[in-house]
């Protein structure tokens, strides 16, 4: 049962990875008639979802009790307004990160985007270090080494891709770029504050995602009206909403719960094998179906780079057994 959990979980974690990437590229530079959806919208709606999922699963863990679950969300978010506003810093920089993510899908093909948000694991090593006081090993330091080398090669310019980002991509691969090193810095910050609030709380994990969504939601919204809200007062909230729309908004909601729900079952080097999954999918499925994406033997080293250093970080190397005296 628990390798058929570990398998479920390894499946679970690549389509949500690779969907969801593959499904914003995809939203962001079809072309259709009329207006595109706005994605500081898409954020606010996902937000809205993750909320209503947690809720649910409170409701769950409540016994499918609706007055246990009006005391617990009493009880510990009105009752707690200290505990519920530490969580405006990090739900703050997520909605950044997430109105980053669309840009960076805007600019950057899935493969290049995949294999570059990867830094992520190196922004959230050196806070671990800063705000954890949290100790890394000789492989794991190695493995950021490699992890950075890897990810200058996939963005080393070359005259065959430039040609091809001029022809197929719709946007600035550097404005891309910036967004997605602003999202890993943001993601690598939120992800260890956040872990050092449930370290310090024994609020449960659906508890801190409703006060991370209902912030979230508050700070979307003002993101609507300052960036988009010309736009807004033209063709409304929901402007260019269609079902690929809707599924990357469901998939933005959703992914990150399904990911703490199986997390569990999941160990580093499984992780790391589904997150080099997800970057070959991502590389096959850009170049054959979306086919804005032409692989260099720069990007394939870079990208083996980074691979490496994934399964390289979650290594835990077993300590030698005491030599058995005679």
């Amino acid at each position: 049962m628990s390798t058929n959990l570990k398998y479920l979980s390894l499946g679970i974690l690549v389509f949500q990875t690779t969907s969801l990437v593959l499904t914003m590229r995809y939203s962001r530079t079809l072309k259709e008639e009329g207006p595109r959806y706005l994605s500081s919208t898409a954020v606010v709606v996902a937000e809205f979802l993750k909320i209503m999922a947690c809720i649910l699963l409170v409701y769950k863990d409540s016994k499918c009790n609706l007055r246990a679950l009006n005391r617990v969300l009493h009880d510990e978010i009105l009752n707690k307004p200290m505990e519920t506003l530490k969580l405006a810093i990090p739900s703050g920089i997520y909605t950044l990160q997430n109105n980053l993510l669309y840009v960076a899908l805007s600019n950057l093909d899935a493969a290049t985007y995949q294999v570059t948000y990867q830094l992520k694991i190196l922004t959230t090593a050196l806070f671990s270090v800063s705000m954890l006081s949290k100790k890394l090993g000789v492989y794991q330091w190695l493995s950021l080494v490699i992890l950075m080398t890897g990810v200058a090669f996939v963005q080393w310019p070359s005259d065959s891709q430039a040609t091809t980002t001029k022809e197929l991509s719709a946007g600035s691969q550097f404005v891309g770029l910036i967004a997605v090193l602003i999202a890993c810095f943001s993601s690598g910050f939120a992800g260890v504050y956040f872990e050092k609030i449930l370290k310090e709380t024994k609020q449960s994990v659906w508890i801190r995602n409703i006060q991370l969504g209902f912030f979230g939601s508050i700070f979307g919204l003002m993101g609507v009206y300052i960036y988009d809200g010309e736009l807004l007062s033209k063709n409304g909230f929901f402007q260019g909403y269609n079902k690929l729309t809707w599924i990357v908004v469901v998939l933005q909601a959703l992914g990150g719960l399904v990911i703490a729900a199986v997390i569990k079952y999941a160990d580093n080097i499984l992780k790391g094998f589904a997150t080099s999954l997800s970057i070959i999918l991502s590389t096959l499925i850009s170049y054959f179906w979306l086919q804005d994406f032409v692989p260099t033997s720069v990007f394939f080293f870079g990208a083996i780079l980074v691979i490496a250093a994934t399964f390289l970080y979650g290594y835990d190397p077993k300590p030698a057994g005491n030599p058995i005296k005679a």
